[in-house]
């Protein structure tokens, strides 16, 4: 009798079919949702940005408790409540009259995207996959940048043809039908459920979704932890800042469905930056000198975009540089953590880092926004990029100061 197939693989391509949603709706479509209520309302460019930071704020609520809520209603139900509450979310940025509407709304959506963010992906592929897990979350995650591609322009599109309120409908449905989907016929079987192991062997025992006890995690002195922490928010913290604004800014240089042309071209090399990192790291590649890399070509694309005020050609390279560290910005980290903490505490520690960062990064769309109203035309713009460039240094630094102490602890157990 002819063994199952391993089920894992169903599991990343329904967790990538997720992250699309997810991120193509709670990611990518906020920057997109702003300019439509300035357009629609006349509301300021700072107010509508800060409640693009109370969408990413309020996410991180959830982030934090996203453990205990599978272990009290299940996986598969707190994706889909999250599903149904971003879609309602999403609806009320459509039809806000007042700012109070406006910033209600922006929880809902901060509330529910998470539920199928960075955070999410990993509990759902760590059961799944260990040694095999760097190519399992870098094609899962690839969900999310495809997201990026089809929903910067499609969000433009179904806008402009049908207005922001339909569009809100139209996409609410589909989303929580599919999600829905998902997590009856995948989310929720477990590897033991059909006896099966983590990669498809029976090397390595499976691993259950839930948190590790708090006293397992160190926190105070820990130097990898406090180093990627910092990483990761400080990274984050220039990307969701740049993305947010990003829109506004291209539409003053070129059409709106050029701009999201553009950020789909950002999207899609996030794709390529991340099967890169995916099929190029081995178990003994050290992550956090990836990381670094990818960090280093967001820098170069930041500074590349500065030329667009000089002219359009800088845009393209501009972006395709930057879009490359995209992904990487949420799905290394991950694996950082694989590599350097004991695997009963992984899952605790991604979601503690991953609550961190977006703690931080939740301020960013309000601090670059207000950086764009104070400092008005293209000096304004300078300022966002050159911000955004320099933050994503000093995230090489914070990386590079973790790794130093990796290579003095590893001496100093060799020579003992």
């Amino acid at each position: 009798m002819s063994q199952p197939s391993f089920f894992g693989r169903n599991v990343v391509a329904a967790t990538f079919v997720m992250a699309a949603f997810g991120w193509g709706i709670g990611f990518y479509g906020p920057p997109i949702f702003l300019y439509a209520v300035m357009q629609r309302t006349g509301w300021s460019l700072a107010m509508c940005s800060a409640a693009v930071t109370v969408h990413f704020l309020a996410g991180t609520v959830i982030v934090v408790n996203l453990p205990a809520l599978y272990r009290r209603v299940g996986l598969p139900r707190t994706t889909v409540t999250g599903a149904i509450v971003l879609a309602l979310g999403v609806y009320g940025w459509s039809v806000a009259e007042q700012p109070y509407q406006l910033f209600v709304a922006a929880l809902l959506s901060g509330f529910g995207w998470v539920t199928m963010g960075a955070a999410a992906v990993n509990a759902i592929i760590a059961p799944w996959f260990v040694n095999k897990r760097p190519a399992a979350l870098a094609m899962a995650y690839n969900g999310a940048s495809i997201g990026g591609v089809v929903f910067s322009s499609a969000w433009v599109w179904m806008i402009n043809q049908f207005g922001f309120q339909r569009s809100a409908i139209g996409v609410g449905i589909v989303s929580i039908t599919v999600i829905a989907t998902l997590c009856w016929k995948v989310f929720r079987v477990q590897p033991q459920q059909l006896g099966q192991y983590p990669d498809g062997n029976a090397q390595v025992l499976p691993q259950t979704v839930q948190a590790p006890t708090g006293s397992a995690i160190p926190l105070r002195g820990n130097r990898q932890l406090l180093t990627l922490s910092l990483a990761m928010s400080l990274g984050l913290f220039a990307q969701i800042g740049l993305i947010s604004q990003l829109f506004v800014l291209l539409v003053g240089h070129i059409t709106q469905a050029q701009a999201g042309l553009a950020m789909g071209l950002a999207t899609a090399s996030a794709i390529a930056g991340r099967l890169l990192s995916g099929r190029l790291m081995s178990p003994t590649t050290d992550r956090r000198t990836a990381a670094c890399v990818s960090y280093g070509c967001q820098w170069l694309g930041c500074l590349t975009l500065m030329g667009i005020s000089l002219s359009p050609v800088f845009l393209w390279p501009g972006m395709m540089l930057f879009g490359l560290g995209i992904g990487n910005a949420t799905s290394l980290p991950p694996l950082i953590v694989q590599s350097e903490f004991p695997r009963q505490q992984v899952i605790g520690v991604v979601t503690l880092i991953v609550a961190i960062a977006q703690g931080c990064y939740a301020f960013a769309p309000a601090f670059f926004g207000s950086v764009e109203t104070l400092v008005e035309g293209a000096h304004g713009e300078l300022w966002v990029l050159a911000i955004a460039g320099g933050l994503q240094g000093l995230a090489i630094i914070a990386l590079h100061l973790g790794r130093q102490s990796l290579v003095r602890a590893a001496g100093m157990t060799r020579r003992a």
